[in-house]
């Protein structure tokens, strides 16, 4: 088993449960561990046998796009589009950290990681 990750990607979103982060919104970094078998790929060179990190980071944009009051919640959406789209994927891992949280004090994130495996 093999091992891609994509680390810090940058998206602003609208996730809380206040009202105020809906409407103004806030910086998050997504960082996203996928287990594969990628042998094939490393035989073949091909594309077609391995996990495009392009397919990854699409997903977890487009649910990044989906408002949640809970980080839990999109991080388990991007796990659930990631084994739906991706068969060759046997475990994955991701953590959604946002940035500056509007809790009242000088914190530089909070996050949560979801994992699950087939």
């Amino acid at each position: 088993m093999s091992t891609i990750k994509l680390k810090n990607i940058k998206v602003y979103a609208f996730h809380g449960c206040l009202l105020e982060e809906g409407q103004i919104g806030s910086e998050y970094l997504v960082n996203l561990t996928v287990i594969a078998d990628l042998s094939a790929a490393a035989a073949t060179d091909d594309l077609d046998d391995t996990v495009d990190y392009v397919h990854l980071n699409k997903i977890v944009k487009e649910e990044m796009d989906v408002r949640s009051k809970l980080l839990e919640h999109v991080g388990q959406r991007i796990i659930d589009r990631i084994f739906t789209e991706i068969s060759l994927v046997s475990e994955a891992s991701v953590n959604v950290a946002k940035v500056n949280p509007p809790i009242g004090g000088d914190v530089a994130s909070v996050s949560v990681t979801m994992h699950a495996k087939r």
